[in-house]
């Protein structure tokens, strides 16, 4: 198969466009032949620093595409189903070998590429929103990124529940295009602090829940934007900062909570997030909630594509097409 693979931790440059064995699939396995790759964040931050499992190494949590083989001991998936999967890495690729655990049936009617965008932007949205932060019909919500995967999806949750919300981006214009998902506040992180805009916004209360995916510095003024109660809700490093350790002296005396998030670990613990993503797929295939794909490269042109993330010029999401 073709492979986008590298031999060692570094920027986008360290792609190489190869053929490498097919993968194959175990008896409890499906074997898929892939049509869309979504990048996701934690792509970025595996090529930049994480483990290779090989060498060459396939990076890559999700993609989608029609299954072509089903192991003896799989049940409920046959050949020609459209499916999306997830996995620890191999995303980057031709082919891929899929568990039923985290591969869902993709809906009559939804294009293979979107598919391939909703299970971990959507699911972590979704579980941060409402089965970690809580947020209810009138509370305020901030989410920071709001222009990329999860922001885009969490904007568009969080109003449909009744919140107030507000996001960061880097621009005016990406605030302006947003409004169109959801935004209520917008706030331009590159000519405003955004907790003294929070603070002024809401009259000094703060916002109640916090979606925080820059972490870092981020991290600790996010905290400073919580209101009484208020929940932050931490996960992946896109600021991409040294570890810091956070003063959280404030949390008790304003009976606050800081939780840290990973929607990996929620699929093996019960069916409550598999059926998550399930509804969130029907929720896009009928129009209730909206995928944004900013731009398509080659699977070839993985570096590109890597490059244009990195460079946050993206609106929404950013697929490989092999």
């Amino acid at each position: 198969m073709k492979a986008a693979v590298y031999y060692e931790n570094g920027g986008p440059s360290v792609f190489r466009y190869e053929d490498v064995p097919d993968p194959v699939a175990g008896p409890s396995e499906m074997l898929i032949a892939v049509e869309a790759v979504s990048i996701e964040g934690g792509d970025t931050l595996n090529r930049l620093g994480g483990p290779l499992v090989s060498v060459p190494h396939v990076v890559g949590y999700q993609n989608a595409g029609t299954i072509v083989s089903v192991g003896p001991d799989v049940t409920g998936f046959n050949v020609g189903d459209r499916v999306v999967t997830l996995a620890f890495h191999g995303s980057h690729a031709s082919m891929r070998t899929a568990h039923p655990l985290t591969t869902w049936k993709i809906p009559d009617g939804l294009a293979t590429e979107v598919a391939a965008c909703v299970p971990v932007a959507y699911g972590t949205a979704h579980d941060s929103l409402f089965e970690f932060a809580r947020l209810v019909p009138g509370e305020t919500a901030l989410i920071h990124a709001g222009a990329g995967g999860v922001g885009l999806a969490a904007i568009q949750m969080a109003k449909k529940a009744g919140a107030r919300v507000f996001a960061t981006a880097s621009s005016s214009e990406r605030l302006a295009r947003l409004r169109e998902f959801g935004l209520d506040e917008g706030i331009n992180y590159k000519e405003k602090d955004f907790v003294a805009e929070v603070r002024t916004l809401t009259k000094n209360q703060g916002v109640n829940v916090i979606l925080d995916s820059v972490g870092g510095t981020n991290l600790q003024k996010s905290l400073a934007a919580l209101s009484y109660r208020g929940r932050c809700v931490t996960f992946g490093n896109a600021g991409r900062e040294e570890p810091l350790t956070i003063d959280t002296s404030n949390l008790g005396t304003q009976n606050q909570s800081l939780i840290g998030y990973f929607l990996g670990p929620e699929l093996f613990v019960g069916p409550r997030a598999y059926q998550m993503i399930e509804n969130l797929l029907a929720d896009v295939a009928v129009g209730d909630l909206r995928v944004e794909i900013d731009r398509t490269f080659s699977l070839e042109e993985a570096e590109e594509a890597h490059e244009f993330i990195e460079s946050r010029q993206a609106f929404g999401r950013v697929v490989l097409i092999p």
